[in-house]
């Protein structure tokens, strides 16, 4: 943690559980527990877990000119983003490369919250900030605990009027045990699941008393890289560990487009005038690769960094990978030549621990593509 200059005040139930308290974002995050990685993965694809995702960043953007803000720092069109609603976007830095992803919360007509991971999210709001009447705040009391699973909601209706009716990445302004809090219908997993973002002296309270209570259903603490084996199957990016600043190309600097990591989505039809937007545009079908998904043969996953090779050749990297007793695969996201974006290219991964693997691509996302789960009703 000498890199941490943030702080959960969860810090001590982690410890509690086997966490180092590794760095994160500037923030100690719960990278290990002593318990067993793979029941955490089964509980929030069967039943609910509950994960500290407080080293996200949290930033107010209020005032007159904070859409503006949002709209230029950011991919989406927020004049059709009402209240109590959410939406995923991009920022991108001025050559069109991504540099972060992050959710926008409007919390009112001149009020957002932004919450990003541990790119440039901060820095481009403020820079879009300048000479605006509006204020960007920083917020690492407002705690976030993301309780995932088919059953979160059960647990949550115990408490929460409203809850069912809640819709995809819609947010409430409500209560928990009787303290503030927003609900968020959002998450990293690709389960139905909920944030809770509180503040940081109610945390320890909440978090005790789901962990107490919601045991008998089977909801069990989380730690934080469980979401890599859940967002493996889900086609959840993770800035930088699937970007090029994690792998570097041999003869081309950092940066990827949102074309190349299938995130062109994120930009609302015909916006303009976001930063980067022109270059967006203009690298559309110049795609120096893909990235995109590939099955692999046994039940061993390879080591992130993983080199891909077809016919001898090296053409790709795993950026993870993950096996899954519950759905039978091995399976990985990679990043790819753009002619092997397709079904059954055959391909061999070479890993350090198991030699040559034989991988097959495969579109994402590899489970519930239909994203029905995330996205069901009552």
């Amino acid at each position: 943690m000498t890199a941490s200059w943030r702080f959960s005040t969860l810090a001590d139930r982690h410890r509690a559980l086997g966490s180092n308290l590794e760095d994160w974002s500037g923030m100690g995050t719960a990278w290990s527990y002593d318990g067993d990685p793979e029941a955490e993965y089964l509980a929030i694809r069967t039943k609910a877990g509950l994960m500290d995702v407080s080293g996200l960043k949290k930033v107010h953007v209020t005032g007159a000119g904070a859409s503006h803000v949002i709209d230029r720092a950011t991919t989406r069109n927020v004049e059709k983003l009402m209240p109590g609603r959410a939406v995923y976007a991009a920022m991108l830095n001025d050559a069109g490369k991504f540099v972060d992803d992050c959710v926008i919360y409007r919390t009112g007509p001149n009020a957002f919250l932004v919450v990003h991971g541990s790119g440039q999210g901060f820095e481009q709001l403020t820079m879009a900030a300048e000479g605006r009447d509006v204020s960007v705040r920083f917020d690492d009391n407002l705690h976030d605990l993301s309780l995932q699973g088919p059953l979160a909601v059960d647990y949550l209706a115990k408490y929460v009027p409203g809850i069912r009716d809640l819709p995809y990445f819609g947010h409430m302004q409500t209560s928990l045990f009787g303290v503030p809090a927003m609900i968020s219908r959002t998450g990293y997993t690709g389960e139905r699941g909920y944030e809770l973002f509180v503040r940081g002296q109610d945390a320890p309270m909440i978090w005790d008393r789901i962990l107490e209570e919601g045991a008998e259903m089977g909801i069990i603490p989380c730690r934080f890289t469980t979401l890599d084996l859940l967002r493996t199957e889900s086609y959840l990016l993770f800035f930088p560990y699937d970007n090029s600043e994690m792998y570097p190309f041999e003869d081309d600097p950092c940066g990827d487009t949102l074309w190349e990591l299938g995130l062109d989505f994120t930009v609302s039809p015909g916006k303009t005038g976001f930063r980067g937007a022109e270059e967006h545009y203009r690298l559309k079908g110049r795609e120096r690769f893909r990235i995109w998904g590939l099955k692999l043969a046994g039940d061993k996953a390879p080591g992130n960094g993983a080199p891909v090779f077809r016919n001898g050749e090296k053409v790709g990297v795993v950026t993870q990978a993950m096996h899954s007793p519950l759905n039978g695969w091995t399976i990985a996201i990679a990043r790819l030549p753009v002619d092997c974006a397709n079904e059954g290219t055959r391909l061999t991964v070479v890993c350090p621990e198991m030699g040559e693997i034989a991988a097959t691509t495969a579109a994402m996302p590899f489970y519930d593509p239909e994203k029905k789960r995330r996205t069901a009703k009552g």
